[in-house]
């Protein structure tokens, strides 16, 4: 069973990775980019953006909920509460981030991916821009303790 744990909360770490780079690029170098642009590029260049990553990044963001909770879970079963606690807190953190993705972010992507695939701007384009940007340091941080308790859920597997 410690090869199941080790499976999953490798599993987890790698895809909870994934979205933490994301949601760092975001942060460090989308948002600054986003604000030297004028609005119909912006909304042109942040609704594709979005498209793509609405439809691709719902991959790493399921398969590490589904793998921190199963090695949440395996941890507990195994004997292993500290490697389950750590687990669980970080499954807290990432249950936290899609709370925040689905209320804020996703509703402001949702208006630039269709403002995007009508050639329009959307009305308060930098306004909606400035709300989704107003969490993205936030969300980084969210994924990013989440990276480091599946980290931490791997080493106290192995004590």
């Amino acid at each position: 069973m410690t090869v199941l744990l080790d499976v999953l909360a490798t599993a987890a770490a790698l895809a909870t990775a994934v979205i933490f780079g994301t949601d760092t690029v975001g942060a460090l170098v989308m948002r600054p980019t986003y604000a030297a642009l004028d609005d119909a590029t912006m909304t042109r260049v942040v609704g594709l953006g979005h498209r793509y990553g609405n439809a691709r990044m719902s991959v790493p963001g399921i398969l590490s909920v589904v793998a921190g909770a199963a090695a949440a879970l395996t941890a507990f079963l195994t004997g292993r509460p500290a490697a389950g606690v750590a687990a669980g807190i970080a499954l807290l953190l990432l249950l936290v981030w899609l709370v925040l993705f689905n209320r804020i972010s996703l509703p402001i992507n949702k208006a630039f991916i269709e403002a995007a695939e009508a050639g329009q701007v959307p009305p308060g384009a930098r306004q909606l821009q400035e709300r989704w940007d107003s969490i993205i340091n936030l969300r980084a941080a969210l994924q990013g303790t989440a990276l480091l308790g599946f980290c931490l859920t791997l080493a106290l597997a192995a004590a």
